[in-house]
């Protein structure tokens, strides 16, 4: 049998780092109605038409409130995302942002600026240079809100440089947990890294539940001379909160990856166009992840660093054939998915089921080639979405 070709449509420019990783049974196509994966970066999906086509998409970036991932669930399109791969990228601005908070290093820089054609700049720099003066990091405290791996990176880089980390997170894996120094301290109580942190950074997802956290409440805990540090999501904080603080003197400064209309330009807010991950590592890695994400999905059926089915890892089929069902996550599903090949005469050599809230996930690998019978039989099952034929 001839192998397959799939074609792989991107939505933005994506990494030729990245894209060098598929091989020849991959094609690029500008046709997203073609398309069996879509790559995609910032591009903004909830209006597109998904094509019945498309089987997975592969967000190159650890954000992914661009993409629909209900309907795409609906439609048995699996969705990944690069957790990590930018991450040194994010930890590196953000360390930046300490400096360039605690130290006004852009107001000296506009400062020479405006006097670039004094000719007696260098003395005059010497009375001017006070008007810039700040504070160290070192020995400062730094809360750290949520410790996954962008989180782990910064607590583990500030303790080295000095500061004093405080980490929380009410989800820590073990896995999360060795990666950190053990000079972190972890807290269960986050009012404690609200009054307790000269600077606070926080790397939680953007849901219903952490919307606004930073707000009336948490900088009231906060101390007159708190940095907040905002490089996941603009909607964490509460921006107009945190500009009213700033100009009553309650915090010190805001520092954001993200420019608003509340924040921009305002006294005492440091914005930063969006270049967290901004760099030619993090957009080679992040293109990599995905790539590979991609080919394993396709090629094996593996479900690694999906946002909207579970987690499935296998490695290359054995048997004659693999099959994957994508489906509700309901009662009485695995037996109706196995008897589709029982009722042909077919054996089943091994069944992985996997759940993740309304949806599943099931692979089955059998000893003798899937049937038109079987797959159809599949198909009809009330709460499928979608059935592949992997090998």
């Amino acid at each position: 049998m001839k192998e397959k070709v799939y074609q792989i449509h991107c939505l933005n420019p994506i990494s030729k780092v990245g894209l060098d990783h598929l091989t020849e049974q991959y094609a690029m196509t500008e046709q997203m109605g073609e398309a069996d994966a879509v790559l995609v970066r910032s591009a903004v999906m909830h209006d597109l038409e998904l094509p019945d086509s498309l089987l997975a998409v592969a967000r190159a970036g650890a954000g992914y409130n661009n993409i629909p991932l209900e309907k795409c669930a609906q439609k048995g399109i699996v969705v990944f995302n690069t957790p990590g791969a930018n991450a040194n990228g994010v930890k590196e601005i953000i360390i930046a942002a300490m400096l360039l908070a605690s130290r006004d290093i852009n107001g000296g820089i506009e400062w020479v600026k405006e006097h670039q054609k004094d000719p007696d700049i260098a003395k005059a720099t010497e009375k001017a240079k006070k008007a810039f003066a700040g504070t160290e990091i070192m020995g400062k405290t730094l809360g750290v809100i949520g410790l996954g791996a962008v989180g782990a990176m910064v607590a583990n880089a500030a303790e080295q440089l000095g500061m004093q980390v405080m980490g929380y997170d009410p989800f820590l894996s073990v896995d999360a947990a060795w990666k950190l120094s053990h000079n972190v301290r972890h807290v269960t109580d986050v009012n404690e890294i609200y009054a307790h942190s000269d600077f606070i950074t926080i790397h939680v997802p953007a849901m219903e539940s952490t919307k606004g956290m930073i707000g009336k409440e948490a900088i009231a805990l906060m101390k007159p001379n708190a940095v907040i540090l905002n490089f996941a999501r603009d909607v964490l904080c509460d921006e107009q909160a945190v500009v009213e603080a700033l100009q009553e003197g309650r915090i010190r400064r805001y520092v954001s990856d993200f420019p608003t209309p509340v924040t921009s330009g305002k006294p005492g807010c440091i914005v930063i166009p969006h270049l967290g991950a901004s760099t030619e590592e993090s957009e080679d890695n992040c293109a990599v992840m995905a790539v590979k994400e991609i080919r394993d999905y396709l090629e094996n059926g593996s479900i690694v660093n999906s946002v909207n089915y579970p987690r499935c890892e296998v490695g290359p089929c054995r048997t004659a054939a693999r099959v994957a069902v994508l489906h509700k996550n309901v009662a009485g599903m695995l037996t109706a998915i196995t008897n589709c090949a029982a009722d042909e005469g077919i054996n089943i050599a091994e069944v992985v089921n996997k759940s993740r809230d309304d949806v599943a996930y099931t692979l089955i690998d059998l000893d003798q080639e899937a049937s038109a019978q079987v797959v159809d039989k599949l198909n009809a099952i009330p709460g499928v979405f979608r059935v592949r034929v992997i090998k």
